[in-house]
């Protein structure tokens, strides 16, 4: 029997779950500052995967490519981007042998991108 079906076959094929699990995450965090006092918003499944990748977020938010939802503005903070993929980089080392394949391939491909992206902003002139 086999999982090929199921397997994540390519990096793109990761970016895109990776994507619509983002997605997931950026639609509970628009509904958590929607309801009225007293209601709450459904929250997406506690998963490692939606972890790493609220990280992932938090990351990307450090990094100037996404709009904080608090401030709605756009900042890029190296510091706080680096401290972040560290995190992410030890969160990983501690649950090496631990992780479900496709969990493993999810937070090397979102380690990776994050750090490309880092080194983007890091040669990217400063803005004024």
């Amino acid at each position: 029997m086999t999982d090929e079906g199921k397997k994540i076959i390519s990096d793109e094929d990761w970016k895109e779950q990776a994507q619509r699990e983002k997605e997931k995450l950026s639609e509970a965090l628009d509904q958590a500052s929607g309801p009225q006092a007293g209601e709450h918003p459904p929250l997406p499944e506690p998963t490692f995967s939606v972890f790493i990748a609220g990280l992932a977020t938090e990351a990307y938010m450090a990094l100037g490519e996404l709009e904080n939802p608090i401030t709605k503005e756009k900042a890029c903070d190296l510091a706080h981007a680096k401290y972040i993929i560290d995190m992410m980089e030890m969160i990983k080392e501690k649950t090496a042998g631990n992780l479900a394949p496709e969990e493993n391939e999810g937070i090397e491909a979102l380690l990776y991108d994050c750090r490309m992206r880092f080194v983007n902003a890091s040669k990217a002139p400063a803005k004024e």
